[in-house]
Protein backbone atom coordinates (compact mmCIF):
# COMPACT_ATOMS: atom_id res chain seq x y z
CA UNK A 1 0.00 0.00 0.00
CA UNK A 2 1.63 3.48 -1.50
CA UNK A 3 2.33 6.35 0.99
CA UNK A 4 1.06 9.73 -0.31
CA UNK A 5 0.83 13.22 1.06
CA UNK A 6 -3.20 12.52 1.15
CA UNK A 7 -1.53 11.23 4.78
CA UNK A 8 -2.26 15.20 5.64
CA UNK A 9 -6.06 14.92 5.07
CA UNK A 10 -7.52 13.86 8.06
CA UNK A 11 -10.64 11.54 8.63
CA UNK A 12 -12.42 12.47 11.89
CA UNK A 13 -14.88 9.79 10.93
CA UNK A 14 -14.76 6.48 8.76
CA UNK A 15 -17.77 4.13 8.02
CA UNK A 16 -16.91 1.20 5.63
CA UNK A 17 -20.16 -1.62 4.71
CA UNK A 18 -19.11 -4.73 3.07
CA UNK A 19 -21.82 -6.54 1.39
CA UNK A 20 -20.78 -9.96 -0.70
CA UNK A 21 -23.29 -11.85 -2.45
CA UNK A 22 -22.96 -15.90 -2.15
CA UNK A 23 -24.98 -18.21 -4.29
CA UNK A 24 -26.76 -21.10 -2.60
CA UNK A 25 -26.15 -24.56 -3.37
CA UNK A 26 -29.62 -26.53 -3.52
CA UNK A 27 -30.49 -28.69 -0.31
CA UNK A 28 -33.34 -30.93 -1.79
CA UNK A 29 -32.67 -31.43 -5.61
CA UNK A 30 -35.70 -30.79 -7.75
CA UNK A 31 -37.32 -28.60 -4.98
CA UNK A 32 -37.63 -24.80 -5.95
CA UNK A 33 -38.07 -23.56 -3.08
CA UNK A 34 -34.97 -24.08 -0.78
CA UNK A 35 -35.29 -23.56 2.94
CA UNK A 36 -31.54 -22.54 3.84
CA UNK A 37 -32.87 -20.68 6.60
CA UNK A 38 -34.56 -23.23 8.26
CA UNK A 39 -31.01 -25.40 8.45
CA UNK A 40 -29.45 -21.86 9.81
CA UNK A 41 -31.82 -22.46 12.56
CA UNK A 42 -31.43 -26.32 13.44
CA UNK A 43 -27.35 -26.96 13.08
CA UNK A 44 -25.38 -26.81 16.17
CA UNK A 45 -26.25 -25.14 19.64
CA UNK A 46 -22.94 -22.77 19.13
CA UNK A 47 -24.41 -21.64 16.00
CA UNK A 48 -23.69 -18.19 16.43
CA UNK A 49 -25.91 -16.77 14.41
CA UNK A 50 -29.34 -15.63 15.38
CA UNK A 51 -32.68 -14.21 13.50
CA UNK A 52 -33.46 -10.80 13.73
CA UNK A 53 -37.27 -10.88 13.78
CA UNK A 54 -37.85 -6.35 14.13
CA UNK A 55 -34.16 -4.48 12.83
CA UNK A 56 -36.11 -1.58 14.35
CA UNK A 57 -36.34 -2.35 17.54
CA UNK A 58 -33.76 -5.11 17.45
CA UNK A 59 -32.06 -3.56 20.46
CA UNK A 60 -34.75 -3.53 22.86
CA UNK A 61 -34.92 0.40 21.60
CA UNK A 62 -38.10 2.08 20.54
CA UNK A 63 -38.92 3.45 17.23
CA UNK A 64 -37.45 6.31 16.38
CA UNK A 65 -37.05 8.89 14.19
CA UNK A 66 -34.60 7.35 11.79
CA UNK A 67 -36.44 4.35 11.08
CA UNK A 68 -39.34 5.94 9.94
CA UNK A 69 -37.29 8.55 7.77
CA UNK A 70 -36.19 4.85 6.44
CA UNK A 71 -39.48 3.61 5.57
CA UNK A 72 -41.20 6.51 3.73
CA UNK A 73 -37.93 6.97 1.49
CA UNK A 74 -39.32 4.13 -0.50
CA UNK A 75 -42.21 2.94 -2.83
CA UNK A 76 -45.30 1.18 -1.17
CA UNK A 77 -43.45 -1.99 -3.63
CA UNK A 78 -40.20 -1.87 -2.03
CA UNK A 79 -41.99 -1.06 1.48
CA UNK A 80 -43.49 -4.71 1.32
CA UNK A 81 -40.13 -5.78 -0.26
CA UNK A 82 -37.98 -4.68 2.45
CA UNK A 83 -40.67 -4.69 5.69
CA UNK A 84 -43.50 -6.75 4.60
CA UNK A 85 -47.27 -6.21 5.17
CA UNK A 86 -49.11 -4.61 8.05
CA UNK A 87 -47.72 -5.23 11.59
CA UNK A 88 -46.58 -9.02 10.63
CA UNK A 89 -43.62 -10.09 13.04
CA UNK A 90 -41.86 -13.26 12.04
CA UNK A 91 -42.77 -15.14 15.11
CA UNK A 92 -42.58 -18.77 13.38
CA UNK A 93 -40.26 -21.03 12.25
CA UNK A 94 -41.98 -21.04 8.86
CA UNK A 95 -40.27 -19.89 5.71
CA UNK A 96 -42.60 -17.20 4.74
CA UNK A 97 -45.80 -16.00 6.91
CA UNK A 98 -48.04 -14.24 5.38
CA UNK A 99 -47.44 -10.67 5.60
CA UNK A 100 -44.20 -11.00 6.36
CA UNK A 101 -41.14 -9.82 4.59
CA UNK A 102 -39.54 -12.13 1.69
CA UNK A 103 -35.91 -10.70 3.23
CA UNK A 104 -34.36 -12.20 6.31
CA UNK A 105 -31.73 -11.11 8.48
CA UNK A 106 -29.29 -13.30 10.51
CA UNK A 107 -26.90 -11.87 13.00
CA UNK A 108 -23.93 -12.47 15.29
CA UNK A 109 -22.70 -10.61 18.23
CA UNK A 110 -19.53 -12.66 19.17
CA UNK A 111 -17.37 -10.28 16.49
CA UNK A 112 -16.87 -7.10 18.49
CA UNK A 113 -13.78 -5.35 16.27
CA UNK A 114 -11.40 -6.31 13.58
CA UNK A 115 -7.67 -5.97 13.56
CA UNK A 116 -6.13 -4.94 9.99
CA UNK A 117 -2.51 -4.57 9.49
CA UNK A 118 -2.66 -3.32 5.56
CA UNK A 119 1.29 -4.35 4.81
CA UNK A 120 4.15 -6.21 6.32
CA UNK A 121 5.76 -4.44 8.77
CA UNK A 122 3.11 -1.53 9.25
CA UNK A 123 1.36 -0.76 12.40
CA UNK A 124 -1.78 -2.36 13.19
CA UNK A 125 -5.52 -0.62 12.67
CA UNK A 126 -8.35 -1.59 14.85
CA UNK A 127 -11.53 -1.04 13.41
CA UNK A 128 -15.47 -1.47 15.60
CA UNK A 129 -17.49 -3.68 13.89
CA UNK A 130 -21.16 -2.50 13.93
CA UNK A 131 -22.97 -5.29 12.82
CA UNK A 132 -22.28 -8.68 11.06
CA UNK A 133 -25.45 -9.93 9.13
CA UNK A 134 -26.36 -12.51 6.75
CA UNK A 135 -29.38 -11.32 4.58
CA UNK A 136 -31.52 -14.73 2.76
CA UNK A 137 -34.70 -14.11 0.51
CA UNK A 138 -37.42 -16.05 0.07
CA UNK A 139 -37.12 -17.98 -2.96
CA UNK A 140 -33.89 -16.95 -4.27
CA UNK A 141 -31.10 -18.82 -3.50
CA UNK A 142 -29.08 -15.82 -2.48
CA UNK A 143 -27.29 -14.97 0.91
CA UNK A 144 -25.48 -11.35 1.59
CA UNK A 145 -22.87 -11.28 4.46
CA UNK A 146 -22.71 -7.59 5.50
CA UNK A 147 -20.30 -6.40 7.85
CA UNK A 148 -20.23 -2.40 9.01
CA UNK A 149 -17.19 -1.01 10.63
CA UNK A 150 -15.61 2.06 11.76
CA UNK A 151 -13.22 4.33 12.96
CA UNK A 152 -12.69 7.75 14.00
CA UNK A 153 -9.75 9.80 13.37
CA UNK A 154 -7.26 8.15 10.16
CA UNK A 155 -5.23 9.39 7.53
CA UNK A 156 -7.36 9.47 4.13
CA UNK A 157 -4.57 7.08 2.65
CA UNK A 158 -5.54 4.91 5.41
CA UNK A 159 -9.21 4.97 4.51
CA UNK A 160 -8.47 4.52 0.85
CA UNK A 161 -6.43 1.69 1.81
CA UNK A 162 -8.92 -0.05 3.90
CA UNK A 163 -11.65 0.73 1.08
CA UNK A 164 -9.30 -0.96 -1.45
CA UNK A 165 -7.87 -4.14 0.55
CA UNK A 166 -10.54 -5.16 3.20
CA UNK A 167 -13.40 -6.42 0.96
CA UNK A 168 -10.98 -9.01 -0.46
CA UNK A 169 -12.13 -12.80 -0.78
CA UNK A 170 -9.12 -14.29 -1.53
CA UNK A 171 -5.27 -12.81 -2.60
CA UNK A 172 -5.01 -11.91 -6.29
CA UNK A 173 -1.50 -13.19 -6.76
CA UNK A 174 1.81 -12.66 -4.73
CA UNK A 175 4.68 -10.32 -4.59
CA UNK A 176 8.21 -11.20 -4.10
CA UNK A 177 7.69 -11.92 -0.61
CA UNK A 178 5.17 -13.88 -0.77
CA UNK A 179 2.46 -11.36 0.56
CA UNK A 180 -0.49 -11.61 -0.81
CA UNK A 181 -1.31 -8.77 -3.55
CA UNK A 182 -4.39 -5.92 -2.85
CA UNK A 183 -5.63 -7.52 -0.21
CA UNK A 184 -4.66 -6.51 3.90
CA UNK A 185 -1.56 -7.99 4.79
CA UNK A 186 -3.45 -9.57 7.61
CA UNK A 187 -6.80 -9.29 8.91
CA UNK A 188 -7.83 -10.65 12.82
CA UNK A 189 -11.86 -10.58 14.09
CA UNK A 190 -11.47 -10.01 17.87
CA UNK A 191 -14.06 -10.62 20.76
CA UNK A 192 -14.86 -8.07 22.98
CA UNK A 193 -11.49 -8.57 25.11
CA UNK A 194 -9.74 -8.23 22.40
CA UNK A 195 -9.15 -11.45 21.68
CA UNK A 196 -8.31 -13.25 18.38
CA UNK A 197 -11.36 -15.48 17.19
CA UNK A 198 -9.74 -15.61 13.66
CA UNK A 199 -6.87 -14.40 10.96
CA UNK A 200 -6.35 -14.10 7.21
CA UNK A 201 -4.12 -16.32 5.41
CA UNK A 202 -3.48 -14.47 2.52
CA UNK A 203 0.43 -15.04 3.01
CA UNK A 204 0.04 -19.07 2.97
CA UNK A 205 0.27 -19.67 -1.05
CA UNK A 206 0.54 -23.02 -1.05
CA UNK A 207 -2.45 -23.59 0.54
CA UNK A 208 -4.53 -21.44 -2.03
CA UNK A 209 -2.77 -22.93 -5.35
CA UNK A 210 -3.38 -26.28 -4.14
CA UNK A 211 -6.82 -25.91 -3.85
CA UNK A 212 -7.24 -24.33 -7.20
CA UNK A 213 -5.25 -27.44 -8.11
CA UNK A 214 -7.70 -29.60 -7.05
CA UNK A 215 -11.01 -28.32 -7.42
CA UNK A 216 -10.84 -25.42 -10.07
CA UNK A 217 -12.30 -22.96 -7.82
CA UNK A 218 -10.91 -20.44 -5.58
CA UNK A 219 -10.22 -20.79 -2.07
CA UNK A 220 -11.87 -18.48 0.19
CA UNK A 221 -9.43 -16.89 2.77
CA UNK A 222 -9.44 -18.22 6.67
CA UNK A 223 -10.91 -15.27 8.28
CA UNK A 224 -13.73 -14.89 5.90
CA UNK A 225 -14.43 -19.00 5.67
CA UNK A 226 -14.58 -18.78 9.59
CA UNK A 227 -17.03 -15.36 9.54
CA UNK A 228 -19.54 -17.16 7.35
CA UNK A 229 -19.46 -20.82 9.47
CA UNK A 230 -21.70 -22.74 9.71
CA UNK A 231 -21.88 -22.26 5.96
CA UNK A 232 -19.52 -23.97 3.98
CA UNK A 233 -17.27 -23.39 0.75
CA UNK A 234 -19.55 -25.72 -2.05
CA UNK A 235 -16.00 -27.70 -2.78
CA UNK A 236 -14.43 -27.81 0.63
CA UNK A 237 -14.35 -31.17 2.32
CA UNK A 238 -15.31 -29.23 5.83
CA UNK A 239 -18.45 -30.03 6.51
CA UNK A 240 -21.30 -27.37 6.36
CA UNK A 241 -25.16 -27.55 6.68
CA UNK A 242 -25.41 -24.53 3.85
CA UNK A 243 -23.10 -24.64 0.98
CA UNK A 244 -22.22 -21.42 -0.92
CA UNK A 245 -20.40 -20.75 -4.49
CA UNK A 246 -18.82 -17.32 -5.51
CA UNK A 247 -21.28 -15.84 -7.61
CA UNK A 248 -19.57 -12.41 -8.52
CA UNK A 249 -15.89 -11.01 -8.34
CA UNK A 250 -13.84 -11.65 -5.49
CA UNK A 251 -13.78 -8.28 -4.63
CA UNK A 252 -16.61 -7.35 -2.24
CA UNK A 253 -19.04 -4.36 -3.08
CA UNK A 254 -18.22 -1.99 -0.77
CA UNK A 255 -20.02 1.55 0.62
CA UNK A 256 -18.13 4.20 3.23
CA UNK A 257 -18.80 7.38 4.62
CA UNK A 258 -15.71 9.82 5.04
CA UNK A 259 -15.97 12.88 7.22
CA UNK A 260 -13.07 15.26 7.02
CA UNK A 261 -12.72 19.25 8.39
CA UNK A 262 -12.66 20.95 4.78
CA UNK A 263 -13.78 18.16 2.03
CA UNK A 264 -12.48 20.94 -0.80
CA UNK A 265 -9.32 20.43 0.02
CA UNK A 266 -9.16 16.73 -1.08
CA UNK A 267 -7.60 16.79 -4.33
CA UNK A 268 -9.50 15.61 -7.64
CA UNK A 269 -7.11 12.50 -8.01
CA UNK A 270 -7.91 11.61 -4.60
CA UNK A 271 -11.70 12.01 -5.01
CA UNK A 272 -11.10 8.91 -8.14
CA UNK A 273 -9.49 7.24 -6.19
CA UNK A 274 -11.56 7.30 -3.58
CA UNK A 275 -14.94 6.97 -6.49
CA UNK A 276 -13.34 4.42 -8.19
CA UNK A 277 -11.68 2.50 -4.90
CA UNK A 278 -7.92 2.37 -6.14
CA UNK A 279 -6.41 2.87 -3.23
CA UNK A 280 -4.04 5.33 -2.04
CA UNK A 281 -1.20 7.16 -4.09
CA UNK A 282 0.31 10.42 -4.62
CA UNK A 283 -2.37 13.05 -4.63
CA UNK A 284 -0.68 15.09 -7.17
CA UNK A 285 -1.27 12.21 -9.79
CA UNK A 286 -3.91 10.89 -10.90
CA UNK A 287 -4.31 6.69 -10.87
CA UNK A 288 -5.25 6.01 -14.55
CA UNK A 289 -4.52 8.60 -18.11
CA UNK A 290 -6.39 11.66 -17.82
CA UNK A 291 -8.08 10.45 -20.76
CA UNK A 292 -9.81 7.18 -18.90
CA UNK A 293 -11.40 9.94 -16.14
CA UNK A 294 -11.98 12.52 -18.24
CA UNK A 295 -16.02 12.45 -17.58
CA UNK A 296 -15.46 11.06 -13.88
CA UNK A 297 -17.51 14.09 -12.06
CA UNK A 298 -20.21 13.35 -14.39
CA UNK A 299 -20.13 9.67 -14.67
CA UNK A 300 -19.17 9.06 -10.70
CA UNK A 301 -20.64 11.73 -8.99
CA UNK A 302 -23.43 12.97 -7.84
CA UNK A 303 -23.43 17.18 -7.14
CA UNK A 304 -26.05 18.14 -5.72
CA UNK A 305 -24.87 19.06 -2.80
CA UNK A 306 -21.18 19.99 -3.67
CA UNK A 307 -21.75 23.53 -2.57
CA UNK A 308 -21.56 25.92 1.01
CA UNK A 309 -24.99 25.99 1.15
CA UNK A 310 -27.97 23.46 3.02
CA UNK A 311 -27.74 21.61 6.21
CA UNK A 312 -24.36 19.66 4.95
CA UNK A 313 -22.50 21.98 2.68
CA UNK A 314 -19.90 20.32 0.43
CA UNK A 315 -21.22 16.67 0.07
CA UNK A 316 -20.08 14.30 -2.58
CA UNK A 317 -21.98 11.07 -3.51
CA UNK A 318 -19.11 8.91 -5.47
CA UNK A 319 -20.75 5.98 -7.17
CA UNK A 320 -19.46 3.32 -9.79
CA UNK A 321 -21.64 0.13 -9.13
CA UNK A 322 -19.38 -1.63 -7.24
CA UNK A 323 -18.61 1.30 -4.70
CA UNK A 324 -20.83 3.72 -3.17
CA UNK A 325 -18.35 6.79 -1.55
CA UNK A 326 -19.76 9.65 0.32
CA UNK A 327 -17.43 12.69 1.56
CA UNK A 328 -18.72 15.49 3.75
CA UNK A 329 -17.39 18.19 6.54
CA UNK A 330 -17.21 16.29 9.98
CA UNK A 331 -17.85 20.12 11.32
CA UNK A 332 -21.21 19.61 9.94
CA UNK A 333 -23.34 18.32 12.70
CA UNK A 334 -26.10 17.44 10.58
CA UNK A 335 -23.66 15.32 8.20
CA UNK A 336 -22.83 13.07 11.47
CA UNK A 337 -26.20 13.15 13.14
CA UNK A 338 -27.25 9.13 13.99
CA UNK A 339 -31.08 10.10 13.74
CA UNK A 340 -31.55 11.90 10.37
CA UNK A 341 -28.38 13.18 8.97
CA UNK A 342 -26.67 12.02 6.18
CA UNK A 343 -25.30 9.19 8.84
CA UNK A 344 -28.14 7.77 9.38
CA UNK A 345 -29.16 7.76 5.94
CA UNK A 346 -26.11 6.42 4.72
CA UNK A 347 -26.57 3.77 7.03
CA UNK A 348 -30.17 2.80 5.95
CA UNK A 349 -31.84 4.21 2.81
CA UNK A 350 -28.79 4.11 1.31
CA UNK A 351 -27.20 1.08 2.24
CA UNK A 352 -30.89 -0.45 1.28
CA UNK A 353 -30.76 1.00 -1.77
CA UNK A 354 -27.04 -0.60 -2.48
CA UNK A 355 -28.43 -3.64 -1.50
CA UNK A 356 -31.17 -4.29 -3.62
CA UNK A 357 -28.97 -2.94 -6.66
CA UNK A 358 -26.61 -5.66 -5.97
CA UNK A 359 -28.85 -8.87 -4.82
CA UNK A 360 -31.02 -8.10 -8.63
CA UNK A 361 -27.52 -8.61 -10.15
CA UNK A 362 -26.31 -11.46 -8.24
CA UNK A 363 -29.92 -13.00 -8.43
CA UNK A 364 -29.63 -12.57 -12.50
CA UNK A 365 -26.31 -14.10 -12.25
CA UNK A 366 -27.43 -16.98 -10.40
CA UNK A 367 -30.15 -17.73 -13.29
CA UNK A 368 -27.40 -17.85 -15.64
CA UNK A 369 -24.95 -20.00 -14.11
CA UNK A 370 -28.18 -22.58 -13.82
CA UNK A 371 -28.47 -22.06 -17.06
CA UNK A 372 -25.04 -22.87 -17.25
CA UNK A 373 -25.01 -25.91 -15.29
CA UNK A 374 -28.41 -27.61 -16.54
CA UNK A 375 -26.55 -27.19 -20.19
CA UNK A 376 -23.56 -29.32 -19.13
CA UNK A 377 -25.52 -31.52 -17.35
CA UNK A 378 -27.23 -32.32 -20.22
CA UNK A 379 -27.05 -35.54 -22.18
CA UNK A 380 -28.94 -35.83 -25.02
CA UNK A 381 -28.55 -39.72 -25.65
CA UNK A 382 -30.09 -40.31 -22.35
CA UNK A 383 -33.50 -40.03 -21.86
CA UNK A 384 -33.50 -39.98 -17.83
CA UNK A 385 -30.77 -36.55 -18.30
CA UNK A 386 -33.14 -34.82 -20.82
CA UNK A 387 -36.11 -35.11 -18.52
CA UNK A 388 -33.67 -33.92 -15.65
CA UNK A 389 -32.73 -30.84 -17.99
CA UNK A 390 -36.41 -30.34 -18.79
CA UNK A 391 -37.66 -30.04 -15.19
CA UNK A 392 -34.61 -27.38 -14.35
CA UNK A 393 -35.29 -25.37 -17.44
CA UNK A 394 -39.15 -25.00 -16.20
CA UNK A 395 -37.97 -24.67 -12.41
CA UNK A 396 -35.77 -21.91 -13.42
CA UNK A 397 -38.28 -19.89 -15.89
CA UNK A 398 -40.90 -20.38 -12.50
CA UNK A 399 -38.63 -18.78 -10.14
CA UNK A 400 -37.56 -15.89 -12.58
CA UNK A 401 -41.11 -15.06 -13.62
CA UNK A 402 -41.72 -15.14 -9.49
CA UNK A 403 -38.24 -12.99 -9.28
CA UNK A 404 -39.46 -10.61 -11.88
CA UNK A 405 -43.09 -10.05 -10.29
CA UNK A 406 -41.41 -10.11 -6.36
CA UNK A 407 -37.92 -8.55 -6.39
CA UNK A 408 -37.36 -6.35 -9.95
CA UNK A 409 -38.40 -3.08 -9.99
CA UNK A 410 -36.65 -0.16 -11.79
CA UNK A 411 -37.45 2.58 -9.09
CA UNK A 412 -37.47 2.63 -5.58
CA UNK A 413 -38.28 5.98 -4.19
CA UNK A 414 -39.43 9.49 -5.25
CA UNK A 415 -36.99 10.83 -3.07
CA UNK A 416 -34.22 12.77 -5.39
CA UNK A 417 -31.16 11.70 -3.87
CA UNK A 418 -32.43 8.16 -3.25
CA UNK A 419 -34.14 7.51 -7.08
CA UNK A 420 -30.17 9.42 -8.29
CA UNK A 421 -28.55 6.94 -6.30
CA UNK A 422 -30.34 3.95 -7.22
CA UNK A 423 -30.36 4.96 -11.10
CA UNK A 424 -26.75 5.67 -10.65
CA UNK A 425 -25.47 2.67 -9.10
CA UNK A 426 -27.84 0.41 -11.43
CA UNK A 427 -26.27 2.24 -14.53
CA UNK A 428 -23.04 1.18 -13.30
CA UNK A 429 -24.27 -2.86 -12.86
CA UNK A 430 -26.15 -2.11 -16.19
CA UNK A 431 -28.91 -4.55 -14.51
CA UNK A 432 -31.27 -3.38 -17.59
CA UNK A 433 -29.11 -5.25 -19.87
CA UNK A 434 -28.31 -8.14 -17.89
CA UNK A 435 -31.75 -8.42 -16.82
CA UNK A 436 -32.66 -8.92 -20.87
CA UNK A 437 -29.57 -11.43 -21.74
CA UNK A 438 -30.76 -13.55 -18.96
CA UNK A 439 -34.84 -13.35 -19.66
CA UNK A 440 -33.95 -14.02 -23.43
CA UNK A 441 -32.20 -16.57 -22.35
CA UNK A 442 -34.12 -18.45 -20.29
CA UNK A 443 -37.40 -17.58 -22.66
CA UNK A 444 -35.07 -19.12 -25.71
CA UNK A 445 -34.57 -22.36 -23.74
CA UNK A 446 -38.58 -22.85 -22.52
CA UNK A 447 -39.35 -22.02 -26.44
CA UNK A 448 -37.24 -24.92 -27.50
CA UNK A 449 -38.76 -26.88 -24.90
CA UNK A 450 -42.36 -26.15 -25.70
CA UNK A 451 -41.16 -26.50 -29.73
CA UNK A 452 -39.81 -29.92 -28.78
CA UNK A 453 -43.00 -31.40 -27.08
CA UNK A 454 -45.26 -29.57 -29.92
CA UNK A 455 -42.73 -31.85 -32.31
CA UNK A 456 -43.25 -35.05 -29.75
CA UNK A 457 -47.08 -34.03 -29.74
CA UNK A 458 -47.23 -34.32 -33.61
CA UNK A 459 -45.30 -37.15 -34.18
CA UNK A 460 -47.65 -38.99 -31.42
CA UNK A 461 -50.37 -37.81 -33.46
CA UNK A 462 -48.78 -39.22 -37.14
CA UNK A 463 -48.54 -42.78 -35.37
CA UNK A 464 -52.01 -42.66 -34.01
CA UNK A 465 -53.31 -41.64 -37.21
CA UNK A 466 -51.37 -44.16 -38.74
CA UNK A 467 -52.33 -47.35 -36.38
CA UNK A 468 -56.27 -45.64 -36.90
CA UNK A 469 -56.50 -45.73 -40.20
CA UNK A 470 -54.96 -48.55 -41.07
CA UNK A 471 -57.19 -50.79 -38.30
CA UNK A 472 -60.15 -49.13 -39.59
CA UNK A 473 -59.59 -51.67 -42.56
CA UNK A 474 -60.06 -54.48 -40.52
CA UNK A 475 -62.49 -52.77 -38.11
CA UNK A 476 -65.19 -52.26 -41.25
CA UNK A 477 -63.80 -55.30 -42.53
CA UNK A 478 -64.66 -57.58 -40.02
CA UNK A 479 -68.03 -55.95 -38.98
CA UNK A 480 -69.55 -55.20 -42.14
CA UNK A 481 -73.53 -55.89 -41.39
CA UNK A 482 -72.05 -57.35 -38.30
CA UNK A 483 -71.00 -60.05 -39.74
CA UNK A 484 -68.94 -63.08 -37.39
CA UNK A 485 -66.37 -64.94 -39.26
CA UNK A 486 -66.38 -67.07 -36.27
CA UNK A 487 -69.87 -68.01 -34.57
CA UNK A 488 -68.60 -69.56 -31.19
CA UNK A 489 -71.18 -67.99 -29.16
CA UNK A 490 -72.45 -71.37 -27.91
CA UNK A 491 -68.69 -72.84 -27.71
CA UNK A 492 -67.27 -73.65 -24.25
CA UNK A 493 -66.04 -71.43 -22.07
CA UNK A 494 -62.59 -72.45 -22.58
CA UNK A 495 -62.60 -72.20 -26.10
CA UNK A 496 -63.69 -68.23 -26.50
CA UNK A 497 -61.14 -67.61 -24.21
CA UNK A 498 -58.55 -69.25 -26.06
CA UNK A 499 -60.46 -67.42 -29.19
CA UNK A 500 -59.82 -63.98 -27.25
CA UNK A 501 -56.64 -64.28 -26.10
CA UNK A 502 -55.72 -65.07 -29.67
CA UNK A 503 -57.23 -62.23 -31.03
CA UNK A 504 -55.62 -59.94 -28.42
CA UNK A 505 -52.25 -60.99 -28.98
CA UNK A 506 -52.82 -60.65 -32.80
CA UNK A 507 -54.30 -57.03 -32.32
CA UNK A 508 -51.50 -56.24 -29.72
CA UNK A 509 -48.97 -57.20 -32.29
CA UNK A 510 -50.59 -55.56 -35.65
CA UNK A 511 -50.99 -52.48 -33.74
CA UNK A 512 -47.09 -52.64 -32.34
CA UNK A 513 -45.68 -53.34 -35.97
CA UNK A 514 -48.04 -50.57 -37.07
CA UNK A 515 -46.37 -48.25 -34.73
CA UNK A 516 -42.97 -49.25 -35.17
CA UNK A 517 -43.00 -48.21 -39.31
CA UNK A 518 -45.78 -45.58 -38.36
CA UNK A 519 -43.15 -43.47 -40.11
CA UNK A 520 -42.75 -45.15 -42.99
CA UNK A 521 -46.08 -45.73 -43.47
CA UNK A 522 -47.30 -42.44 -43.02
CA UNK A 523 -44.72 -41.39 -46.27
CA UNK A 524 -47.03 -44.17 -47.74
CA UNK A 525 -50.31 -41.93 -46.83
CA UNK A 526 -48.48 -39.25 -47.95
CA UNK A 527 -47.46 -40.62 -51.17
CA UNK A 528 -51.17 -42.37 -51.96
CA UNK A 529 -52.60 -38.49 -51.56
CA UNK A 530 -50.26 -36.57 -53.85
CA UNK A 531 -51.73 -36.45 -56.84
CA UNK A 532 -48.44 -35.52 -58.93
CA UNK A 533 -46.98 -38.38 -57.74
CA UNK A 534 -47.14 -41.47 -60.60
CA UNK A 535 -48.39 -45.08 -59.90
CA UNK A 536 -44.74 -46.17 -60.25
CA UNK A 537 -43.70 -43.88 -57.89
CA UNK A 538 -46.80 -44.51 -55.42
CA UNK A 539 -45.41 -48.33 -55.41
CA UNK A 540 -42.16 -47.28 -54.64
CA UNK A 541 -43.07 -45.60 -51.73
CA UNK A 542 -44.76 -48.68 -50.80
CA UNK A 543 -42.54 -51.24 -51.35
CA UNK A 544 -40.30 -48.55 -49.10
CA UNK A 545 -42.24 -49.41 -46.48
CA UNK A 546 -40.43 -52.73 -45.73
CA UNK A 547 -36.83 -52.12 -47.42
CA UNK A 548 -34.07 -51.90 -44.66
CA UNK A 549 -32.42 -48.78 -43.96
CA UNK A 550 -35.07 -46.45 -44.80
CA UNK A 551 -35.77 -43.76 -42.72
Amino acid sequence: MAQSSSDATHVRHFRQILLWPLQLMPQSPGSQIQKHCEALETVAADNPWREVLDEFTEDGGEFQVRHYTEFVTFLPYVQRFLYGEGRARRTTGSQHDPGASPMRVFRRSDVAAVRVTPTRGAAPIELTIAQVNLIFFFDIDIVLLNVEVHRDDLSLATAQDLLYGFGRAYPAGWDERGDGLHCMHRVEWLDREGRALAASDSSERERFLEFVRRHRAPRISSHWTWLLQPLALDYDERPGAIRYRQIEYYRMPVMALLAVDDPRAISRNDFVRLGLVVGAGESETLPYSDRHVADFEGRHCYDRFWCESGAAPNTRYLACGHALVVVGCARSGYFLDRESGVLAQFRHQHFLLFLVAHFQKAALLMFSDRLVVALRRLEIGVPASVKTFKRAIRQNFEIFLRFTHRYWFHEISDQALARSLFELTAGHLQLDALYDEVQHRIRDMNQYLEADTFRRQANTMVRLTVVTTFGLVGTVTTGFLGMNLIAAAEEPMSLRVFYLLVTLVATVALTLYTLSKSRRFSDLLDALADERMTMREKWDAFLAVWRRGNA
